[in-house]
């Protein structure tokens, strides 16, 4: 059965006539203040002195101007262990001196079920987070690893991701990790690049214009109606079609910032 996602309410100005925008919020706003808003990745404001210089580079830009980072919103300092039963678990390793409580730690970053992982041997970690990206036109969302920032300490592991379409299905995305070498600690410090967000337009030539959107109670309700999908069916891309029947029309609704002095 061919799936067709093709949703574009009268609102979006249609092909070729500018950016498409983009919307972001939190899924919920208790601590939000430690997730830092998405950054367009970019390096124009490198050298650009030498006319050959890849910061010049109109491929380089367009790929940039595609991608938008999300930093670590608190410091993660764990090792992989295994309990008296053999059961995987995580240590924080940072102890008393964590800038994190372990019990929220815990709340937020867990290790998935040993009979889920992809690789025999090898944990597969999940990260919570409350980002949620969506759109009123036919995006595509694609999350990766931060490839264009430098890591001096690389990770024992890999990041995965996945692609799927925020003008349908818009959801809190989850950090995952590909534990490959559990004997080293993993560490990352708040701040620090967590993974890259990118985004396929259609046309492909369209730019895309980001944008804190608010949380109407019509956004809210889409969101708990598709939430918990995952849950209880696998294959959650066969809902696509259930789910644009139940789309509000509109779900980008930027905030309005008051400009300091009024």
């Amino acid at each position: 059965m061919q799936i067709s996602v093709s949703l574009a309410p009268p609102s979006d100005p249609g092909p070729g006539t500018g950016p498409v925008t983009v919307g972001w919020c939190l899924s919920e706003t208790k601590g939000g203040l430690i997730y830092a808003p998405p950054e367009r990745v970019r390096s124009t404001d490198l050298d650009r002195r030498h006319a050959k210089s890849a910061s010049r580079c109109p491929a380089v830009i367009n790929l940039e101007s595609r991608y938008f980072l999300i930093r670590c919103p608190f410091d993660i300092n764990v090792g992989f262990d295994r309990d008296e039963k053999g059961a995987p678990r995580l240590r924080n390793l940072s102890g008393p001196a964590s800038a994190i409580r372990g019990s929220k730690l815990g709340e937020k970053l867990h290790v998935v079920s040993e009979a889920e992982w992809r690789h025999k041997g090898v944990p597969t970690l999940q990260l919570a987070l409350p980002y949620v990206f969506l759109c009123d036109a036919p995006v595509y969302l694609s999350q990766v690893s931060p490839f264009m920032h430098y890591t001096p300490n690389p990770l024992p592991g890999t990041i995965f991701g996945g692609r799927f379409p925020i003008n349908v299905w818009p959801r809190p995305l989850m950090w995952a990790f590909e534990w490959h070498e559990p004997e080293k600690p993993l560490k990352i410090s708040r701040g620090d690049p967590l993974f890259y967000v990118g985004f396929e337009t259609m046309p492909q030539d369209r730019g895309v214009a980001m944008v804190e959107a608010q949380r109407t109670p019509e956004l809210v309700e889409y969101l708990e109606l598709i939430s918990g999908a995952v849950n209880y069916v696998n294959q959650t891309f066969s809902l696509f079609e259930a789910a644009e029947a139940r789309r509000p029309e509109t779900l980008v609704t930027p905030v309005a910032r008051r400009s300091r002095g009024t």
